[in-house]
């Protein structure tokens, strides 16, 4: 007699203050990821829009906004542009290991300079060492964090210059968060280089796609994942590929100056002007 199927229970946040688009607020749709089946349950719900955040698989379910739409990219027709060739070859001295969910005091110092430096007052700045073994070891499904290594010399291995907690599914791999040494002035591109060594490692596996999270447009800080093509967005119908008119230009307008973006207002998609507040 087999187990009866437990249909998970679904629960709504309270409205807070968006992330990514000042003046809105955001609320998610959230559930529990546990049990044998939990590895299934997150996969079904990454396929429809969910991301997961230790036990628990979340999505944004906003009232008056549809802003943050879930791409993916697909691994096995992924091409780079000549920018994204550089940065493999300049970073393809890396030492890349595959490493137990566990949290190491040098990943979280890792962490700890790279918020500092990218992302100051975030909501994850204030994270401590429990707070981060939490982020990485309470994981319901089958996970990893990938470490990316300078050479080392002999035995001893090489220093710590990046990571991500990745989750592994049937069709792909889920870029859960990933890090990086952003003062390292001679090793440009490390956030785009550990994207493409997850698509790279995608394909390896014979794994489809790897999901990326969420994208928004007008977001600033969200602009990079515009950049890796073919890109798959989730829509209403389901998931579908982004023309490669419309994403030439989003990258287009991701890659302008900082201060050029903040000036220009980004074309629509039918040649017009519309007005973006980019999010600092």
């Amino acid at each position: 007699m087999t187990a009866p199927i437990r249909f998970p229970r679904f629960f709504v946040t309270s409205p807070a203050p968006c992330p990514y688009l000042p003046g809105k607020s955001e609320r998610k749709v959230f559930t529990e990821l546990r049990g044998e089946s939990a590895d299934e349950l997150n996969e079904a719900l990454g396929r429809i829009g969910f991301r997961r955040s230790q036990t628990v698989a979340y999505r944004p379910s906003c009232l008056d906004c549809q802003a943050c739409v879930s791409v993916r990219v697909v691994a096995s027709e992924f091409k780079p542009s000549s920018s994204q060739k550089r940065t493999m070859k300049a970073n393809d001295d890396l030492v890349v290991s595959e490493c137990r969910p566990w949290a190491t005091d040098e990943q979280y110092e890792l962490l700890r300079k790279y918020l500092a430096h990218r992302h100051p007052g975030g909501g994850m700045a204030e994270m401590d060492e429990s707070d981060f073994a939490d982020m990485v070891e309470h994981t319901p499904v089958s996970s990893y964090v990938v470490e990316y290594r300078e050479p080392g010399v002999g035995s001893e291995p090489g220093r710590l210059v990046g990571a991500c907690l990745t989750d592994i599914q049937g069709d792909g791999l889920s870029m859960i968060y990933s890090f990086y040494d952003p003062e390292i002035e001679d090793r440009a591109g490390l956030g785009n280089f550990i994207i493409l060594d997850h698509i790279r490692r995608a394909g390896a596996h014979g794994l489809p796609y790897v999901y990326l999270g969420y994208w928004v447009e007008g977001s600033d800080r969200m602009q990079y994942k515009v950049r890796y093509r073919p890109l798959e967005r989730l829509t209403r119908g389901g998931w579908e590929r982004m023309p490669e008119f419309e994403q030439k230009r989003l990258i287009a307008a991701a890659t302008k100056p900082r201060e050029q973006r903040d000036s220009e207002p980004l074309p629509a998609k039918d040649g017009s002007q519309r007005e973006y507040k980019l999010a600092d």
